[in-house]
């Protein structure tokens, strides 16, 4: 198609294409990748629970049961009582009054964003939020205003000076790319002073963090009321596929009502409703899982440290090894592959320009022993 080879052949040449690795297997940190073993640093599967031979049981199970998919969207016939239990317990889980599955994590904040705000309405953004909520404040229609990263005075200026009908501050809670956290009771009392719903998208903190991996709101101490719509998803921590919304009754009607990636699409197979079932009890019960992350975390950053790596400040399993050019991130990532350990480069526009970089996740199935082995071979890059 004309123009598309030569757009093409530009990616490339300014090393910004982007390729698929083929998997095989059970999610775990020694993963068969094209043919050959890598022990794998780049996974959302936090508590590794992607690959548990219980949460598989239970997807199997229900499978037989309801069949392999759900065969139509919720609002026709395909709310299956899978769904509806599940979404009472992430309720009960996240703290609120209710909760409401999306196919998607990228679906549930279009639908968040585009269902609660229109023409003259305007959302608040931080910088560094992840690429859904632009794009679901994009398709809203109302004014997108841009704060500092994880600056509540900025946002709170922003706010004063905004004649916007409906306000809503949307931000990360565990931010998916550098892991540092937002401040989350700065940005709800800017909010409560200016009048504005605060929305927080906390894919990469429920699970992981506060008490009972209840996430970022819970571990700062903030309700529904400072906080009135809480985003998640079912894809990282909890091992498995969808994402919710939790909030107030009058939320989620208005959502069931105006969401269009809600209303207009084929709600989740119910098997992979009743496998998050059961992955939602092992990530509140296991909390070792938590544990184990927060050790293996520690244990990385003093190694990095130690061998003059400078990390990005974080105390998640999101660990950012800033490089700077795109093809300083791609040789990097090719020189740990050649030791056996899968880091994928992570380039602009995924993050800004001039800080392409690895971005190293880890998960509770990781050992000591890997991560020494993971140090040792970034040493290497930073000597050699």
């Amino acid at each position: 198609m004309n123009g598309l080879d030569a757009a093409l052949a530009q990616r490339r040449a300014d090393g910004l294409y982007r390729t698929r690795r083929v998997v095989a297997g059970v999610p775990q940190p020694t993963l068969a990748v094209d043919g050959g073993e890598l022990l794998a640093f780049c996974s959302n599967d936090y508590l590794g629970l992607a690959g548990d031979p219980r949460v598989a049981a239970a997807l199997a199970a229900a499978a037989t049961a309801c069949g392999s998919g759900s065969g139509a969207a919720h609002l026709v016939c395909g709310h299956h009582a899978e769904h509806h239990a599940l979404e009472q317990e992430l309720a009960a889980f996240t703290g609120r009054p209710r909760a409401l599955l999306f196919s998607t994590g990228y679906m549930a904040n279009l639908g968040v964003l585009a269902g609660l705000a229109g023409r003259g309405d305007a959302l608040f953004l931080d910088r560094l939020d992840h690429a859904s909520l632009y794009d679901g404040a994009r398709l809203s229609g109302a004014e997108l205003v841009r704060y500092r990263h994880g600056d509540a005075a900025d946002l709170a200026a922003r706010l004063a000076a905004s004649d916007g009908r409906r306000k809503l501050v949307v931000t990360d809670g565990v931010f998916s790319m550098d892991g540092d956290s937002a401040p989350l009771p700065e940005l709800a009392a800017a909010c409560a002073e200016h009048g504005a719903w605060l929305v927080v998208d906390d894919a990469h903190g429920l699970g992981v963090v506060g008490p009972e991996g209840r996430g970022s709101v819970a571990r700062c101490g903030l309700d529904g009321d400072a906080v009135p719509v809480l985003v998640g998803t079912l894809g990282k921590a909890f091992g498995t596929f969808g994402a919710f919304v939790a909030g107030s009754e009058a939320l989620i009607e208005t959502l069931i009502q105006q969401a269009r990636t809600y209303i207009y699409t084929t709600a989740l197979p119910p098997a992979l409703a009743a496998a998050t079932r059961a992955s939602l009890r092992l990530a509140r019960a296991e909390g070792w899982r938590r544990t184990r992350l927060q050790e293996l975390v520690a244990r990385f950053r003093a190694g990095a440290a130690a061998h003059g790596l400078e990390l990005l400040p974080s105390s998640t399993p999101i660990q950012g090894l800033v490089l700077g050019a795109p093809a300083r991130a791609l040789a990097a990532s090719a020189e740990l592959e050649r030791h056996g350990i899968l880091v994928t480069a992570i380039r602009p526009p995924t993050v800004p320009p001039g800080s392409a970089r690895l971005r190293i996740t880890f998960s509770a199935t990781h050992t000591a022993a890997d991560v020494d082995r993971l140090v040792a071979a970034l040493a290497g890059l930073a000597h050699g």
